[in-house]
């Protein structure tokens, strides 16, 4: 085994909003990645829409950097965890990771998930408290929490004497002194040496022989233009060369090795890939021209074809069906809207999204589509309605087990930080959502830190209603907390919802008599078909209204009959909301220009007799 002193391969994780991306964005100006007068957008590794527009990364992205002689591999995850998928494969490629923790918010939900999966591959973790700057910041408590986080997920002795770098990523300046922020005046700013250098001395070098048959395990996936689909992996072992004949194989299924042959090899260099002739052991490389590759696979020596194991993904815990829209209005906004185009697109998706699966059910016409949760299943859903696609989905569920003879359903870790004066309501909504207080703690200005762990049904739907009871001031955030046994039941939505009776267009005067009975989703001339939602009624049960009612003309003219007709603005649903305003027997048509919410049967005969039915 041979040490390879020129290469570091490290992975930045942590919990959402930690400050990973403005992180690797600081380390790549400080060591020559752009021009000192190069215009860069902020969060420049967040390359996709959604990933601007949200402030989130979803995809891991991999890029390098040079500093003191030494080529640092980085790849940035997502902290969300819907996108825990994306952090768990990644660690296959890396030596050590960078564990990034809020200097205010310390240990989250994502924190421990992140942190979990690391010790368990015995990757070394340096960690970094960011921002130290933040008013509230309490470094040296936080650091205190990392290592009883270390504790409690078992970490070894050597684990436990983890280094510690603090920082601001904001400000670019890193340092070995958690007091660096209140001598602001004194510290360089733009100096991340620190972190750079720790880097350099606590992560191992990756080692492997280069003389012995290649292994490149894939652990990720590309798609480009030019050359088609890529693979992303690091050299285990061996060399790879350009052109070079080799075998693909997959740890699980030996049996569908296959000859394969690579036409191009690149490697990471800032935030570009540069075409190389040949990789070592430890360097991270893009590889194109081998059709159907996939991740997990391994390149092998077709002389001595030897696949590594792929690491375990987590389950997904929620499911949804995805159907062909067969509204009225199918077929008017979208560019792909039968099933082939439907079933392509997804068994397209779980090629490269190795947390989500895709079943055929007994319909053409229906797919079954399960994720980590509902954020994972909702960005898949706006993808694909920017790409053209046109369909309709019901309401997730959970994915439930039977363990040990016993129904079970997946549980959710939540934690929540709310001004004092909303905790009662926080408390009261989440009591019949089967939700258990486990912890709970005053923090400066005001706050209530809160802990609780419930069924992964009972999130659902409540993010809007937590909103609104918080004010806006809230903040939550969930992690998988496993399987235990089913909690009994919780009361769904408690309002029903205001259907339209008859196609045409939403009249002013039709909403003005609509709106008394609840809250609309809908304005003037927006056009309706009967049984589409328009609106939730202020009572438990189903309301239908004709929203395309006009008023009367009649040649006699009476004080007040022509004053203009006050409205409500009508209330602009999200695709989240909508996901969450979804009953059973309800729809939601995702088109590229519009979300519309349905009833699944339309006709309102057929709904009585089925509810009857039921």
């Amino acid at each position: 085994m041979q040490y390879r002193n020129d290469i570091r391969n490290i992975a930045i994780i942590a919990h959402v909003d930690h400050g990973k991306t403005t992180l690797v964005d600081e380390l790549l100006g400080q060591c020559g990645v752009f021009r000192q007068n190069e215009a860069v957008a902020q969060r420049v590794m967040d390359r996709g829409d959604l990933e601007r527009e949200r402030g989130i990364t979803i995809l891991a992205k991999n890029t390098a950097v040079h500093y003191s002689g030494v080529k640092i591999n980085i790849v940035d995850t997502p902290g969300h965890a819907d996108f825990g998928g994306e952090v768990e494969r990644i660690m296959m490629m890396v030596d050590g990771v960078l564990l990034l923790v809020d200097a205010f918010e310390g240990c989250m939900p994502q924190t421990r998930f992140v942190l979990k999966k690391a010790l368990a591959l015995g990757k070394k973790v340096l960690v970094v408290v960011n921002k130290i700057d933040r008013p509230g910041a309490r470094p040296r408590e936080v650091v205190d929490e990392v290592l009883d986080l270390f504790i409690e997920l078992g970490a070894g002795e050597d684990q436990l004497e983890f280094p510690v770098v603090y920082a601001s990523a904001r400000d670019g300046y890193a340092s070995l002194d958690p007091d660096a922020a209140s001598a602001c005046e004194e510290q360089p700013q733009g100096d991340m040496r620190p972190l750079l250098d720790a880097i350099l001395r606590e992560i191992e070098p990756p080692r492997g022989d280069p003389e012995q048959p290649l292994q490149l395990l894939i652990s990720s996936l590309e798609y480009d233009d030019y050359v088609g689909r890529m693979g992303i992996g690091r050299v285990e072992r061996g060399c790879l060369r350009q052109g070079s004949p080799l075998r693909a194989s997959a740890y699980n299924a030996p049996e569908e090795a296959r000859n394969v042959k690579v036409s191009r090899i690149y490697q990471f260099d800032g935030l570009k890939r540069v075409e190389v002739e040949q990789a070592s052991v430890g360097d991270i490389v893009c590889v194109s021209g081998i059709e159907g590759i996939q991740i997990g696979q391994t390149l092998c020596d077709p002389e001595s074809p030897e696949p590594l194991p792929f690491i375990a993904i987590d389950e997904p815990t929620i499911t949804m069906r995805f159907l062909v829209n067969d509204s009225p209005f199918a077929g008017r906004e979208g560019k792909y809207v039968t099933s082939r185009n439907l079933r392509d697109r997804l068994f397209k998706e779980v090629e490269t999204n190795v947390s989500m699966r895709v079943e055929e059910t007994g319909s053409t016409d229906a797919f079954k589509v399960s994720g980590r949760g509902e954020l994972h299943l909702s960005i898949l859903i706006e993808t694909m309605r920017r790409q053209g696609y046109e369909l309709a989905v019901s309401r997730p569920k959970v994915i439930t087990k039977e363990i040990g003879g016993r129904l079970c359903e997946p549980m959710e870790l939540l934690i929540i930080e709310a001004p004092e004066q909303y905790v009662g309501a926080v408390i009261e909504k989440l009591g019949p959502r089967r939700a258990v207080l486990e912890n709970m703690g005053a923090r400066d200005g005001g706050a209530t830190h809160l802990e609780f762990k419930l069924p992964s049904r009972g999130l659902i739907g409540y993010r809007t209603e937590f909103l609104t009871d918080t004010n806006g001031n809230g903040i939550m955030n969930q992690v998988y907390a496993g399987y235990e046994p089913w909690k009994g039941d919780i009361p769904g939505r408690e309002r029903g919802s205001i259907v339209a009776h008859e196609p045409g267009e939403a009249t002013a005067y039709g909403l003005w008599n609509a709106q008394e009975r609840g809250r609309l989703f809908i304005g003037p001339g927006t056009p309706v078909y009967e049984g589409m939602v328009c609106g939730e009624c202020a009572r438990a049960e189903d309301l239908v209204i004709n929203v395309c009612k006009k008023k009367q003309l009649t040649n006699t003219r009476a004080a007040g009959s022509d004053e203009a007709l006050r409205l409500t603005p009508p209330q602009s649903m999200s695709l989240e909301q909508c996901m969450e305003f979804l009953q059973d027997d309800e729809l939601l048509e995702v088109t590229p220009k519009s979300l519309r919410l349905r009833k699944r049967e339309l006709d309102k005969e057929r709904r009585l007799k089925a509810a009857s039915r039921r």
